[in-house]
């Protein structure tokens, strides 16, 4: 099986509402979703959020273009990886990779 595949463009964003945003859509995250750090957390490790086919497969979130967003705010990106890194831990069926490398 395949890996359901999910990117999140960072490319733009330039604080965590920017970032929220970004992930709520690219996951297609309910209407409800709190757009703070606790709620990506639950968010991420709850499979009836997740898209359709990303609960048989699995899911790979792969961000991309992050870059400037971590240099410009550093403590807010390192919480970022921090929840990115702890749903991932948390949820075997779960995988969320930083893309190197710029734009293409």
């Amino acid at each position: 099986m395949t890996e359901y595949v999910v990117t999140v463009d960072l490319d733009g964003v330039t604080d965590k509402a920017g970032l929220m945003d970004r992930c709520a859509r690219a996951l297609g995250l309910p209407d409800w979703f709190g757009r703070n750090w606790d709620a990506l957390a639950d968010s991420l490790g709850d499979h009836t959020v997740w898209p359709e086919g990303a609960v048989e497969n699995g899911l790979l979130i792969v961000v991309r273009n992050w870059q400037p967003y971590a240099k410009a705010l550093p403590q807010e990106w390192e919480t970022a990886q921090e929840v990115f890194a702890e749903a991932a831990d948390r949820t075997g069926a779960l995988t969320v990779a930083l893309a190197l490398g710029g734009s293409s």
